[in-house]
């Protein structure tokens, strides 16, 4: 089962190779995915590293969470994506007393 980090506090110069060699010391590496600025192409400071395992996610938040990196001290969570709400069902909606 592939695990999401959120991986913060990257530097500028940060690149996914980068990222996937640091996280493959610690398990193996699914995905890596750097957002970077519409404007100025460079990355926006985060990355979400997918891991295939779980074993391996924990070992990689163990082992780099709070540790030093160009831009400062790696802060490394598990990522849990936003789940899209459902949408409301066209036509008229009530409430609990049967109207709005």
């Amino acid at each position: 089962m592939n695990t999401h980090l959120h991986v913060g506090n990257l530097a500028a110069t940060t690149t996914e190779t980068h990222l996937h060699g640091l996280f493959s010391a610690h398990g193996n590496v699914a995905e890596v995915n750097l957002p970077v600025d519409r404007e100025s192409g460079r990355p926006r400071g985060f990355a979400i590293v997918t891991m295939a395992t779980l074993r391996g996610a924990k070992a990689a938040i163990l082992a780099l969470n709070g540790t030093e990196a160009e831009a400062g001290m790696l802060t490394i969570t598990e990522y849990v994506p936003a789940r899209k709400m459902p949408s409301a069902p066209l036509g008229r909606m009530e409430n609990s007393q049967g109207r709005w």
